[in-house]
């Protein structure tokens, strides 16, 4: 079922590529291990199962590392109704409904298709924007279900992870299994290699795709809700709220990074804000600026 969230030709296109382009890395990324460590049946049962696990249990693996849990309409109506209400206007099925007890104030969506999606939320969030913002928020995170791109960035993440685990496996495999020949030690250094290449390329392919992905989330949001400056200020309110939060704090968030609302970025993020998953907080609000214009609505943050 299409939605009524204005589709992105150009969104389209680019998770198209990124897909494509992964997939060869991937291939290629497998060749070089079944080569190397001798054993394609190893390799492919490997991958088969990792794959299977983040596509299928994606949801839940998020929900559990971000302490998140399913709430009824009973505990929080304002949050159910607001969410209700956008997938009445966007003409999509309403996602599950979860709540995050976390003081940094976030948003993610997460599932492999709009009939299997989740949107959470966390406590700190719903205490610190008003009913505006949060629709916002909440629009900006029910654009990424619908323009499936949650679907993407999790099968997109799928290299990075596997051949990550790959850099883990090597180099804790030489340094506890003790002395071995030459040749072991050959492939064990072939391997880390070629899994640290092949993670840099599928790091900096996902990062490409991410921060258009989160500007083509906030321009759907803005237009179906016609409130572009509700969804400036919850940017404004919450970029501001988490640069104050402790680092020690947000170094579990910053796992998922890829699927928030905003980055969990410190007080002085430096180099990670060049390999940051979203697109600077000025760029995205320039743009809820221009499309304030074009709506006519006087570009204020904070206006409802």
């Amino acid at each position: 079922m299409q939605s009524r969230f204005r589709s992105d030709r150009r969104l389209t296109v680019r998770m198209g590529v990124t897909l494509f382009l992964l997939g060869l890395l991937y291939v290629a990324f497998m060749a070089a291990l079944i080569v190397l460590l001798k054993s394609w049946v190893l390799v492919v049962v490997i991958a088969a199962v990792l794959l299977g696990c983040q596509y299928w249990f994606s949801d839940r693996i998020a929900l559990f590392a971000m302490h998140g849990r399913v709430v009824e309409r009973e505990e929080y109506p304002e949050l159910h109704g607001v969410i209700d209400r956008l997938c009445a206007v966007a003409d999509m099925p309403k996602p599950v409904v979860a709540v995050s007890q976390m003081d940094m104030p976030n948003a993610f969506a997460t599932g492999r298709n709009p009939n299997n999606a989740v949107i959470c939320v966390t406590s700190g969030l719903l205490r610190r924007l008003d009913s505006s913002e949060l629709e916002g928020v909440l629009a900006h995170e029910l654009s990424h279900v619908a323009h499936k791109d949650v679907a993407v960035i999790t099968v997109a993440s799928f290299l990075g992870v596997i051949a990550g685990l790959m850099v883990r496996f090597a180099f804790y495999s030489s340094m506890f299994r003790g002395r071995k020949d030459q040749n072991t030690l050959a492939v064990f250094a072939a391997v880390l290699g070629v899994s640290a290449a092949v993670y840099a390329l599928s790091f900096l392919l996902i990062r490409a795709l991410s921060r258009y992905r989160e500007l083509a989330a906030d321009r759907s949001a803005a237009l179906l809700t016609g409130r572009p400056s509700a969804l400036a200020s919850a940017l404004t309110k919450v970029s501001g709220d988490i640069a104050r939060i402790p680092s020690k704090d947000l170094r579990t968030a910053q796992a998922f990074n890829a699927f928030y609302f905003t980055p969990a970025l410190g007080k002085e993020p430096g180099m990670a804000r060049l390999f940051s998953t979203h697109p600077p907080l000025e760029q995205r609000l320039d743009q809820l600026g221009r499309i304030s214009a074009e709506l006519g609505e006087a570009a204020t943050p904070g206006k409802a």
